[in-house]
């Protein structure tokens, strides 16, 4: 299930695209605040960002200029809602960062199937609903991985701890944050149970050179290099 975080400060239209989303198979969180909205962000990642450019505290410009300035959230995809229709609005509000732009009233099917190309192009699924990148391989329906079409031996948490790396690669997570991911919010395991299971992942991509790709970033957590993907040592395939 894909989750979206939408920051608007307008109660009646949070409640209509909260209805809806979630009726699509979406998981909504809300944010009214400018502040709020980053703090929900900076904690828990979402797939995909709703903002409005109207906030009571500070704009959404002001809001997607920081998000993209943070390396965590610089390949975040977001997208604006404004009432703002002039042709310059709408270019500022891309120059700043956002990857779409709709303007209210919202039509729905409008926004719902933006949100879904927005999600395809992060996911980079390909014409077989495969995840692909560099090497890897990863059939999200069969739970296989593969690199160079030979299986991985991942399983339980190590294959889940993969799918998020890939889908959002070169970003910066903290413990914290994969274990509110891949355990769930109101799991009370430790932090090094996260160093546990990214060595064991490690020790499943050695073999084909592409351990390096998970990459420890001292104070800050975790980061799974796309470029690294791609490294090849004809030994691995002996």
């Amino acid at each position: 299930m894909s989750r979206l975080l939408l920051i608007e400060d307008d109660a009646a239209i949070c409640h209509m695209l909260h209805t809806f989303l979630t009726g699509h198979g979406f998981e909504v969180n809300v944010a009214m605040t400018a502040r709020e909205g980053l703090d929900s962000l900076y904690e828990n990642p979402p797939d995909c960002l709703l903002l409005d450019w109207m906030l009571p505290d500070a704009s959404g410009v002001r809001v997607l200029k920081k998000i993209r300035s943070t390396d965590a959230l610089s390949e975040l995809p977001v997208l604006m809602l404004t009432a703002k229709a002039q042709e310059e609005d709408k270019v500022r509000g891309l120059e700043s960062g956002a990857d779409d732009y709709l303007t209210k009233p919202v039509a729905l099917k409008e926004l719902l199937a933006r949100i879904r190309a927005l999600l395809r192009r992060t996911q980079r699924l390909n014409a077989d609903n495969q995840l692909v990148l560099g090497r890897l391989r990863l059939n999200p329906e069969s739970h296989i991985a593969t690199v160079d079409d030979r299986t991985l031996p991942v399983s339980g948490k190590e294959y889940d701890l993969l799918l998020f790396f890939m889908q959002k690669p070169d970003r910066v997570f903290s413990r914290g944050q994969l274990l509110d991911q891949i355990w769930g919010h109101s799991s009370y395991i430790e932090e090094r149970t996260v160093d546990v299971h990214v060595m064991r992942l490690r020790k499943i991509l050695k073999p084909f050179h592409l351990d390096t790709a998970l990459e420890t970033v001292r104070g800050a957590g975790y980061r799974f290099r796309k470029d690294a993907t791609t490294l090849k040592n004809d030994s691995s395939l002996q």
